[in-house]
């Protein structure tokens, strides 16, 4: 299981230190989880992108307490995006999760998702939520022993990391702070 030490490093190093590590929860008694393949960082207050960036807010709070801590907020009105939470307390950043690629839990995966392909269960930051029963429930929740937990991957073969730019945001757009496994078909876009 990774420490909380492991989550109070700078951001951008924790995004890409979590690309191959597992990410796992528990729905109804199973283990439901995946390998991490692609990620984002958010910087605080010096990045335009960051929900952090205008100050606290009860949405954001989780965002400037400690590093190591689950932050899930909903977009559009519709979808949750998971994050954990990363740096030093005085810094409210965040790494977002992307994608993952399914490892464990699959059938209850399909069936939160409604999909068949194991490339349509986890290959976006909604569905990933969805597909392993995240709610905003878990928001504020330990990423260390709480309901959502990262371990060491095992991903058999090295592999390189693409840094490129964040996807659908307005401002900071321009910032390569997104990071994925090179070649992976669980990546939600290349």
């Amino acid at each position: 299981m990774l420490e909380r030490d492991f989550f109070n490093r700078e951001t951008t190093l924790v995004a890409q230190d979590l690309l191959g590590k597992v990410l796992e929860t528990e729905v109804q008694g199973t283990k439901v989880s995946g390998i991490v393949v692609e990620t984002e960082a958010y910087l605080g207050r010096q990045d335009p992108g960051s929900h952090s960036f205008r100050g606290k807010t009860k949405r954001n709070s989780v965002m400037f307490g400690p590093a190591g801590y689950s932050y899930v907020y909903q977009i559009y009105g519709v979808h949750f995006c998971y994050n954990v939470t990363t740096d030093h307390d005085e810094i409210p950043s965040a790494v977002l999760i992307r994608a993952l690629e399914p490892i464990s839990g699959i059938n209850i995966m399909k069936q939160n998702r409604k999909k068949e392909a194991r490339k349509d269960l986890c290959s976006g930051p909604a569905k990933l939520v969805q597909a392993l029963g995240i709610t905003k429930s878990i928001n504020g929740t330990s990423a260390v022993n709480g309901p959502v937990r990262f371990f060491d991957g095992h991903l058999n073969d090295p592999f390189s990391i693409i840094e490129t730019t964040r996807i659908g945001l307005a401002q900071g757009a321009d910032l390569k702070l997104r990071y994925y496994i090179e070649n992976n078909l669980y990546v939600s876009r290349k």
